[in-house]
């Protein structure tokens, strides 16, 4: 349920953090709760995340090695290619939107899966290949394209590197290892890892309160630079859907197969490319708020997705019996 609830949540976050920005004491501190909020929500991240479920994602070779074909591979050049045609003049957020398109959902695109009457464990099992390929290939997408809009130093990039990725990663490994030591693998699932599920989310409002106290005034007196992303996300959200539906036709998925891999297609929004923002960008703010915007579009293109599925269920089954 709280998955279903997570734009309104992410809207009211937004509401108060402008609403702050009008407070001097919040306006001027608020930027300083976002990078310690954003490392924290990684640490949870990465304390969740599933690393023997590696080998089994390639239990299903052929939608794995698509699906990281897909997110890996082509959808870095059509985000690219539709930030150029729509967002040149807007180097900002034709970053900010290169940085949401490029990285895979790691979360809801669970729920809509299921939702979708899809296979979810296969879904589950994309997941961990879905964040360390984000990470380790984030950096260079964003030296080789992002390098190619504006200036970017290297070491500004081994920093934010460090600081969102190899601290939480380290700190949540070494807490999965001390805790299964001292208490054994069913505490750590059933009294850690059970409690503390749900913080992740919690820790992203705070940082998109944060975000807005400090950036919501100039996002208010310029509102139309949200207008300039919709064509662009639309657009890439219509062109991921039907390359789905075309590649699973083309090696015959199965309709289960088939709503999962649609899913892990379209669905975008991962944190870790807001906290890479954060710190790779800290002198240009709207490239982290376009990450936060962003899926504001996305919730609502995606429960549209989910209902394209759903209603192509049947004619998907009549072709496979004929």
């Amino acid at each position: 349920m709280l998955e279903k609830l997570q734009s309104v949540f992410i809207l009211l976050s937004i509401a108060i953090g402008v609403v702050l920005s009008y407070l001097p004491f919040t306006s001027i501190h608020g930027e300083k709760v976002i990078l310690p909020a954003l490392m924290l929500m990684l640490y949870n991240i990465f304390l969740q995340l599933p690393l023997q479920q590696l080998k089994a994602g390639f239990a299903n070779v052929k939608v794995t090695g698509l699906s990281l074909v897909v997110n890996f591979l082509l959808t870095p050049l059509l985000a690219f290619g539709l930030g150029y045609l729509f967002l040149n003049n807007s180097p900002d957020l034709w970053i900010g939107f290169f940085m949401l398109m490029l990285t895979p959902c790691t979360d809801w695109y669970l729920v809509f899966t299921g939702m979708a009457r899809g296979d979810v464990g296969l879904g589950l099992s994309l997941l961990p290949w879905n964040l360390l390929l984000q990470l380790a290939l984030l950096p260079v997408y964003l030296a080789v394209f992002a390098g190619s809009i504006v200036p970017i130093e290297n070491t500004v990039l081994v920093k934010s590197i460090v600081i969102v990725f190899i601290l939480p990663f380290s700190l949540a490994y070494l807490t999965r290892y001390g805790v299964t030591k001292a208490k054994g693998k069913e505490f750590l699932e059933e009294r850690v890892l059970a409690r503390l599920s749900g913080h992740q989310f919690v820790f992203l409002l705070i940082a998109i309160m944060g975000m807005f106290a400090s950036q919501g005034k100039a996002v208010l007196t310029n509102p139309l630079i949200m207008v300039q992303l919709l064509a662009p996300i639309l657009l890439f959200f219509a062109g991921t859907y039907l390359l789905a539906q075309m590649i699973g036709k083309l090696f015959k998925f199965s309709y289960p197969e088939l709503a999962c891999f649609t899913c892990t297609t379209i669905a975008r929004n991962s944190p870790v490319a807001l906290a890479i923002a954060v710190t790779a960008f800290p002198e240009q703010p709207l490239i982290a708020l376009v990450l936060v915007v962003g899926p504001l579009i996305e919730l609502p293109v995606l429960f549209l997705v989910t209902r394209l599925i759903i209603n192509n269920e049947k004619l998907f089954k009549k072709h496979k019996r004929v």
